[in-house]
């Protein structure tokens, strides 16, 4: 085999194909989660009439922990469905864990309550909760008196890529069971609940999902709709209303109200409605219909309503709708924005507050003062409640047996191909050792393994005492941040991420903070031996560093086996907030060039300025904070490696996240600087796009944004892929330095990507010709000056040397880089513009 030689580097042929194969097929895990429909206790599979096929829990895909396989003990009744003559239960607690992706999943779970010779399911009371610590089921029992089986159906979001378990935890002297379990993620805009006073991101049961003014059906993705008739506590008020075609062009949201899609619901919702049903003895003028649902009385709901004008001609029907007698929404607004779209389905949410009562009662009322036609209706509803319940993750008895491999070879076509690629890629290693030595660098003394949401391989740590690490000034008492945090209230709950959750707080001197939890972790619970670390970690990197652009750390907390941070509190959130967030004003250009020079001077410091340098190892568009002015400030240092960066690398374990991590670093497990700069080029792309690194819900060409990004812009297609509400903002000379910025950081081999000095020199090069731009603009109608002259014509720039060459990293401060780049950019001599 012929070894080739290419900038000190050397490279096998094949085993370079086997390690594009192996990239490919992490990049297929990285966007691509399993649908799972398991028959759980049986190896059997089972094809519903739906269209549904449930494989056997044995060979699903899943892995489950230690529980019996139980059988109904008597003949199946003809009206009951195979799928529920098995269940798997067990008197101690148990979990199915599942391989997933960022996305958000629908989860059902399906209980029939059935004897066998070994035990009795209507007996059995338990929880159900999921590896965030949010019940989904509390003190539950399927016991019913039909016979018929319960389904309980979930939304839940889930933001970090990995495994994801679902534990069924038996109540004292009882048992848990399931007898099928579905799990698949969905697209984006099928559950986009954001009404305006929604905060949070938990998950969501499914109380109620009426087809208004028709049958009772379920729909291609097996959602069952009922019909509404039993909710109308008067039917004389309405009658049913159809209608065949409707108008689905329109995308986008009109006066608050959301076009819909079929993903949302199909199209026989939109086609059957309710309307008044107006007689001499209840005219319109004096008449309403209303539909009451039995609710949970202690807990928030959201509600979504689903319109489609099948009723007024010409279309002129004005409405108000209601909940508990409060006003929600006008329908059909007065100023004609939804009135003449014939028979365009919208929908609308919103969110209503718990009430003793334990009602919603929905209703629609005409407008009396805005509409011509006096009618009102309703084509659909969804009531789904918000479950904010948590619980400590229970303690697991693991199967002695092997427990159930996910299927991870399914990618690749079988497990020989498999084999075939792992023992390229070992050769490979091996090869490369002996072609050339590679020396690990002396790095400052970690702590334990662990603190990822992604990591593989062994990692040399090295033993050193916790306390040598604190920084005993900034501890906080507990019971100082228990007063903070109101007792750790979850309205103050404003995030949550792998380490634990974050609440607002306020201290005794008034400073805002933002106080982070870690879970509460054991030998058994997901996610083990990763918090401390992390915790360590964050305080030996954040009580040696300070700078304009980095989040300052207040104090810390580990009293009672607490780990506790407490930050500056950043009063605008993350920057994903404010990609992709419509609640919250979208970014303009400059902002946005701001916010990512901003942050490329916190990360240009981290890596040149701070004591012996730091690898931040986990940037990406979540740990980008912005305070009351929009600054910039880096975030998270759990995963982050202190050291000399003189040297060549580190051999590492692969710590990060999945649509951000370093290409390289995956394949070599060797880290540097350049692996920071390859995240933060993943970053600014999705910056320029306003779309997620990774989205499972695209086709498969686009799923990965640094791939398509890069695809996109070498067929010279960037600006079709461009944040929309950007097209008319940015400068071409702008967007063509900034593009090839995000090229020359997203390069495969690590030493051809510029250090981040270079970025930040290139970032504010962009910005100076998008402030060109304004100034120019600003100045071009002007008789006094000529719009042409030099002043105002963008500038020829000679390349200066990166900041990293003029600054003394290992005494760098704040002020001084500022001061260096204002003395470079004082060259450009645009105006008073940075």
């Amino acid at each position: 085999m012929e070894i080739l030689q290419q900038k000190g580097r050397v490279h096998v042929p094949i085993c370079c194909l086997l390690v594009f194969l192996i990239q490919f097929s992490n990049l297929y895990f990285l966007s691509f989660a399993d649908d799972y429909y398991i028959n759980c206790g049986s190896d059997a599979n089972v094809n519903l009439t739906t269209g549904q096929n449930f494989v056997g829990d044995s060979n699903s895909g899943s892995s489950f922990s230690k529980s019996d396989a139980i059988t109904y003990m008597n003949q199946l009744p003809a009206s009951v469905s195979p799928l529920y003559q098995t269940a798997r239960a067990s008197s101690d607690p148990f979990y199915y864990q599942f391989k997933i992706t960022i996305g958000t999943y629908l989860v059902r779970l399906h209980f029939l309550a059935f004897s066998s010779t070994s035990s009795n399911l209507s007996s059995a009371v338990f929880d159900v909760l999921d590896s965030t610590k949010f019940k989904l089921l509390n003190n539950f029992t399927a016991k019913n008196s039909t016979s018929s089986p319960l389904i309980k159906e979930f939304f839940i979001r889930i933001d970090s890529t990995g495994s994801f378990r679902l534990y069924f935890t038996p109540r004292t002297s009882s048992l848990a069971f399931v007898n099928a379990i579905e799990f698949f993620a969905i697209p984006s805009d099928f559950t986009n609940f954001i009404p305006e006073d929604y905060t949070g991101n938990f998950p969501l049961q499914t109380i109620y999902r009426v087809n208004v003014g028709g049958p009772s059906q379920n729909d291609t993705l097996w959602r069952s709709w009922e019909t509404d008739d039993t909710y109308l506590p008067d039917p004389n008020s309405a009658k049913d209303s159809n209608k065949g075609t409707l108008n689905r062009n329109y995308v986008g949201e009109i006066d608050g109200l959301v076009a819909s899609n079929a993903s949302v619901a199909p199209d026989w919702v939109y086609q059957t409605a309710k309307v008044m049903n107006i007689t001499a003895s209840r005219p319109a003028n004096s008449s309403s219909i209303t539909w009451s649902f039995r609710v949970s009385g202690n807990a928030r709901h959201i509600v979504r309503a689903h319109f489609c004008d099948i009723v007024g001609q010409p279309y002129n029907v004005v409405f108000n709708l209601y909940s508990n007698g409060n006003l929600r929404k006008e329908i059909g607004s007065s100023n004609n924005t939804i009135s003449g779209l014939s028979a365009l389905p919208f929908y609308y949410d919103f969110m209503v507050s718990p009430s003793e009562s334990e009602l919603i009662n929905i209703s629609i009322r005409p407008n009396l003062e805005d509409a011509t036609d006096l009618n009102a209706f309703l084509n659909g509803l969804e009531i789904l409640e918000i479950m904010e319940g948590v619980a400590s993750i229970p303690n697991v008895k693991e199967s002695k047996k092997n427990m159930v491999a996910l299927v991870v070879g399914s990618v690749l076509g079988g497990l020989s191909l498999i084999c075939i690629l792992v023992a390229g890629f070992v050769f490979c290693s091996r090869h490369r050792k002996v072609e050339k030595q590679v020396e690990i660098a002396d790095w400052s003394p970690m702590l334990e393994n662990g603190g990822s949401s992604y990591s593989r391989g062994t990692e040399r740590t090295i033993t050193v005492s916790p306390m040598n690490l604190m920084n005993l000034g900034l501890k906080i008492p507990f019971a100082e941040i228990q007063s903070a945090t109101n007792k750790f209230d979850t309205k103050l709950m404003i995030g949550k991420g792998g380490f634990g959750n974050v609440y607002r707080g306020t201290l005794l001197n008034g400073t805002k903070v933002a106080v982070k939890r870690a879970y509460k972790r054991d030998e058994h619970g997901s996610g083990s031996g990763q918090g401390r670390p992390e915790f360590q970690t964050e305080i030996m990197v954040l009580s040696k560093i300070r700078h304009r652009h980095l989040v300052s750390l207040i104090g810390y907390c580990d009293e009672r086996s607490e780990m506790i941070l407490v930050y500056e509190f950043m009063e605008k959130g993350t920057l994903r907030d404010h990609l992709y967030d419509s609640n919250l004003p979208r970014l303009t250009w400059k902002q946005r060039l701001e916010i990512c020079t901003g942050a490329a001077r916190g990360l240009h410091y981290l890596h040149t300025g701070a004591a012996g340098g730091i690898i931040h190892r986990d940037v990406k568009s979540t740990n980008i904070l912005l305070d009351e002015n929009h600054v910039a400030k880096v975030a998270d240092f759990g995963l982050s490696r202190s050291g000399p960066l003189d040297e060549t690398h580190v051999s590492t374990n692969v710590k990060g996240t999945f649509g951000y991590l370093d290409p390289e670093y995956m394949m070599s497990e060797q880290l540097t600087e350049k692996s920071d700069v390859y995240s933060f080029g993943v970053v600014l792309l999705e910056v320029l796009c306003g779309r997620p690194a990774i989205d499972p819900t695209l086709p498969r060409e686009q799923m990965n944004l640094a791939e398509w990004g890069m695809l996109c812009k070498k067929k010279g297609l960037l600006e079709q892929i461009v944040d929309s509400p950007l097209k008319n903002q940015i400068n071409p000379s702008s967007l063509r330095k900034f593009s090839d910025t995000v090229e020359k950081c997203l390069q495969e081999d690590a030493s051809d990507r510029p250090t981040m000095a270079d970025v930040l020199w290139d970032l504010e090069y962009a910005l100076q010709l998008q402030q060109t731009t304004t100034l120019k603009e600003a100045h071009e109608d002007s008789t006094t000056i000529d719009a042409s002259s030099a002043a105002y014509r963008l500038p020829v720039v000679q390349r200066f040397p990166s900041l990293g060459s003029t600054i003394n990293g290992d005494d760098m401060r704040d002020d001084e880089l500022d001061t260096t780049e204002n003395e470079i950019f004082s060259e450009l001599k645009i105006g008073d513009a940075r």
